[in-house]
């Protein structure tokens, strides 16, 4: 067997990482284990996981629960193709999701990831208007400083300029974009910004299919929190000309911004919601694309008449198992006071680093804070810095931020939020 070393020399050399080069020259650390909060490093140093990598594992690296359900279904049926077959980790599932989500979404789709799940419900807003006779609707709204996702579609959904996909523009489909959203959370909307959505919307209902956007927080396009009014606002302008809306609740999703779903908040249902992350605790790979009987029957009654799409791992019994072990746990654990608990340290912690004259910015929402620098971050020097510290953190671009999991302990956050104190003041 080959020693850490060899193993991270190879690994440089060959193996592709999110958004790197080959060679790479980033920093890279190998990890042996994880349980709780905690990453166990090859050479023993132990990480305060302060991302729940990517923020999926909103309940711990080998939660007993998680384990036991992937351990008992794994003896029973890791996968069967869905085509044809049905089985009841999925069924559960789903009446679990449906029961949770906001009133009025029906039905699931089971697919594989959230860029997977994003192109589901672009397909299926296609799929609804073509059906009734409409089908030069074919182009989506998204809000600028989104992210979507790294499929071809849900590439096109991301913000064009500032966004991470623009090698590919004028290849991938052609989308409209409304500006950045400008009011904050727990502000009132801008009737300015509704004006100009409202006006979009006018100007291009006759092409447009959907509006796409991350309620409340805007995550990897730049860590935003937006007014709940705003979205509200929006909302109701997509009812009013006919355009259907899609919530791509991916990073939100299953309490991370102290509501079980972030179009709580606004007390919205949209027409199309997409999920993924936490659905499984990262335990395993699964989304799912949440919609309304009437896009549902309205897909059906079109040529071919059903939605046209079918992954292979589609509705995996093994996550599925998962998923349904961590909506229960859900059920049981206070999530919503733990989350307000790590919010409020979040905010008492971090704030101190808005009298850095390096710091742009400082925001809180939830289990989710983000210390935005006045300059790009240099991840070759302060990502050591931080893992010598005990802490892992990725921070991009000018964005140092944390979203922990619901699990964390207080004295764990403290380490985490100083951690990110001494960037803060570099």
């Amino acid at each position: 067997m080959p020693g850490p070393e060899q193993t991270l020399c190879f690994d440089r050399q060959h193996v592709w990482h999110p958004y790197a080069a080959i060679p790479s020259e980033e920093p890279r650390f190998l990890v042996a284990s994880a349980e709780g909060v905690r990453i166990t490093l090859a050479d023993g140093r132990q990480l305060i996981d302060g991302m729940s990598s990517w923020w999926s594992t909103i309940l711990g690296y080998r939660h007993p629960a998680l384990l036991r359900a992937a351990q008992e279904q794994l003896a029973r049926l890791p996968h069967v193709m869905f085509g044809g077959f049905t089985h009841e980790p999925a069924v559960g599932l789903v009446q679990r999701l449906l029961r949770l989500a906001p009133p009025g979404l029906e039905h699931v789709f089971l697919c594989d990831s959230g860029s997977v799940s994003v192109e589901v419900a672009m397909k299926m807003a296609v799929q609804y208007w073509a059906a009734q006779g409409q089908s030069a609707r074919r182009r989506f709204l998204a809000l600028r400083g989104g992210y979507h996702g790294d499929t071809w579609g849900a590439m096109s959904l991301c913000d064009p300029e500032q966004g991470m996909h623009q090698a590919f523009n004028g290849i991938v489909p052609s989308q409209l974009f409304a500006p950045v959203p400008r009011s904050r959370f727990g502000e009132p909307a801008d009737g300015a910004e509704l004006a100009q959505i409202e006006q979009l919307l006018a100007q291009h209902g006759h092409e447009l299919c959907a509006m796409v956007l991350e309620p409340i927080v805007q995550a990897t396009g730049g860590m935003r929190f937006y007014s709940a009014e705003l979205l509200a606002g929006i909302a109701r302008l997509c009812r009013q000309h006919q355009v259907l809306l899609i919530a791509d609740e991916i990073a939100t999703g299953f309490g991370r911004t102290g509501r079980l779903f972030a179009c709580e908040h606004a007390g919205i249902t949209p027409d199309i919601l997409c999920v993924g992350k936490a659905l499984t605790g990262g335990t395993l790979s699964l989304a799912a694309t949440l919609t309304s009987a009437r896009v549902a029957a309205g897909i059906a009654s079109g040529t071919p008449g059903l939605l046209m799409h079918g992954p292979t791992f589609m509705g995996n019994p093994l996550a599925c198992a998962v998923a349904v072990a961590v909506l229960d746990e859900l059920e049981q654990f206070d999530w919503r006071g733990r989350v307000a608990q790590i919010e409020e340290q979040l905010r008492r912690e971090l704030e101190p680093c808005r009298n850095s004259p390096l710091v742009q910015d400082v925001r809180v929402l939830g289990a989710s804070a983000v210390v935005e620098m006045r300059e790009r971050i240099e991840l070759a020097r302060v990502v050591p810095q931080l893992v010598q510290r005990g802490v892992w953190l990725r921070p991009f671009g000018k964005l140092l931020y944390t979203m922990p999991p619901f699990v964390i302990r207080p004295e764990e956050l403290a380490r985490v939020t100083a951690a990110m104190r001494e960037v803060a003041f570099g």
